[in-house]
């Protein structure tokens, strides 16, 4: 069964607690080992983050969506927003032999995600869709 949950934000830092939280419980309800559900938050607080800076350059009056489905075997989470088109191209951390503060969410995103994507159906701003295999227990 397909069941799905979402939130809606303001673009300002200090709701991004309020998605770590409904993140882990969205996580706990479904059983994800507290593990994988540490990164999962941090990965999702990342790409929230990325909103606010990148997407909306700090403006904290936006809005910013993100929406959990969860199946059997996947995790997916969507996280939209109406600001900057996301340049793919442009998309990378910096090296990971520069040690230094910053630059490293999308090494850890793509880490803790098996499945990273742009829906370039939406016109305007961004829908990015995170996915991620569950380990099935028996």
């Amino acid at each position: 069964m397909k069941e799905s949950v979402g939130i809606t934000i303001p673009s300002h830092p200090k709701y991004l607690s309020v998605v770590r939280k409904t993140t882990d419980a969205v996580g706990k309800l479904y059983g994800l080992p507290e593990p994988d559900l540490e990164d999962i938050k941090l990965a999702i607080d990342e790409a929230c983050s990325n909103v606010i800076k990148h997407a909306y350059g700090g403006d904290e009056t936006k809005k910013i969506v993100v929406k959990y489905t969860i199946t059997k075997k996947r995790f997916k989470v969507i996280i939209e927003d109406s600001g900057f088109k996301a340049q793919i191209e442009f998309m990378q951390g910096r090296s990971l032999n520069d040690v230094r503060p910053g630059g490293l969410g999308i090494h850890f995103i793509r880490r803790v995600f098996d499945g990273l994507k742009f829906d370039e159906r939406k016109k305007k701003g961004n829908r990015l869709i995170l996915s991620k295999t569950l380990q099935v227990k028996e």
